[in-house]
């Protein structure tokens, strides 16, 4: 079939109004998605910022990277270094550098695993577990007063969600 050039006009109108009702929806989801990003990167921001002041409060000489281990370790015991390196999301070799100076701090112990003695498991030290558990309680106390006008179940709720968002980019 042959268009005329008035037929061409009219496919090119109905593909330009179908093309702006999308765009509507696409602006509606963009700017929920960018409310999103913003909202996370200022986030992201100040946990940075906050983590290097608790790693500094547990040892001056400690990565605010490191934090995050400790975190891991406290809450699921003993582990293997690849088994860290997978849930922090970072390479074997970064992995090292960090348990290594974990343990030269004297915050974690290696031993052969025992079900595999080519392995080795890490786990915290009783001074680690003392000095992360004092740092730990500060931060929990800091989120309470700044939660401290929320309802219960919202920091519940936000909780949940936050997880949700973890479990997914697992």
């Amino acid at each position: 079939m042959h268009e005329d050039g008035n037929g061409e006009r009219r496919a090119a109108e109905r593909d330009a109004r179908s093309a702006s009702a999308r765009s509507g929806v696409d602006q509606r989801v963009d700017q929920e998605f960018l409310s999103l990003e913003r909202e996370l990167t200022v986030f992201l921001r100040r946990a940075r910022a906050s983590s290097g002041e608790m790693a500094r409060e547990v040892h001056p000489d400690l990565e605010p990277a490191a934090y995050g281990l400790l975190v891991r370790l406290e809450e699921c015991g003993a582990q293997r270094a690849t088994e860290l390196a997978a849930y922090i999301g970072v390479g074997k070799a970064t992995m090292s550098r960090q348990l290594r100076a974990l343990e030269e701090l004297g915050f974690v112990s290696r031993e052969p695993d025992p079900a595999d003695g080519r392995a080795w498991l890490i786990s915290l030290t009783e001074r680690g577990r003392v000095d992360f558990g004092r740092v730990r309680d500060a931060r929990r106390e800091r989120y309470v007063r700044q939660l401290a006008g929320w309802d219960r179940s919202e920091v519940a709720e936000l909780a949940r969600l936050l997880h949700q968002l973890n479990a997914g980019a697992e």
